[in-house]
């Protein structure tokens, strides 16, 4: 007896989804996952309030230029991601958005990995991102207090650096700013 088919899922699958929990369709799979813990949360709201004051508004004398968005809906062809922080040049960002989604791809994006999460957000989710065109990809990880920097060249992905535990560093495409790791970790 052949196999079934397996049903591709739709944006429409999405409502079914509980408002507790957070839905993605990834490689055609309905994924849904619980809303991050504390300690996930914690790493994303520091490098958003770390990352965006300089680069989206131009405080402190940054630069300005980015329309950065926590958790939003971005549709990659018939792949729909929500990334913890996702950041456009203000020149790419779509002007009109008529949907909940962004079908522009990110020229950055951060990605704070939990223990349900990591494996997908190595491979499915960084493969979608190269397929796209993402330029640069933070990998967070707040048990290991990690935070990883790939660049795309050639629709590769190209390891930048590691940070970790307590370093400054200062990390692309965001050279203006240091940031302090340890900020981000909930045990430091």
């Amino acid at each position: 007896m052949p196999a079934a088919a397996k049903k591709i899922a739709t944006y429409e699958d999405l409502f079914s989804v509980p408002e507790n929990m957070i839905g993605e369709i990834i490689n055609g799979e309905l994924i849904v996952t619980p809303r991050p813990s504390p300690r996930h949360m914690l790493s994303t709201s520091v490098l958003g309030g770390k990352v965006m004051p300089p680069y989206q508004f131009g405080e402190g004398g940054g630069p300005g230029g980015w329309i950065f968005l926590i958790g939003v809906e971005i549709k990659l062809a018939e792949d729909l991601i929500v990334p913890d922080l996702s950041g456009w040049r203000k020149e790419r960002f779509p002007q009109k958005l008529e949907h909940n989604w962004i079908e522009a791809a990110p020229d950055w994006i951060c990605e704070v990995l939990s223990p349900r999460t990591a494996l997908r957000d190595r491979t499915d989710k960084m493969s979608i991102f190269a397929k796209h065109g993402v330029g640069r990809l933070w990998l967070v990880d707040p048990a290991n207090m990690t935070l990883e920097v790939f660049r795309l060249e050639a629709h590769q992905w190209v390891p930048a650096g590691v940070f970790g535990g307590r370093e400054r560093a200062r990390l692309e495409p965001f050279y203006e700013i240091e940031i302090q790791l340890g900020d981000l970790w909930l045990e430091a």
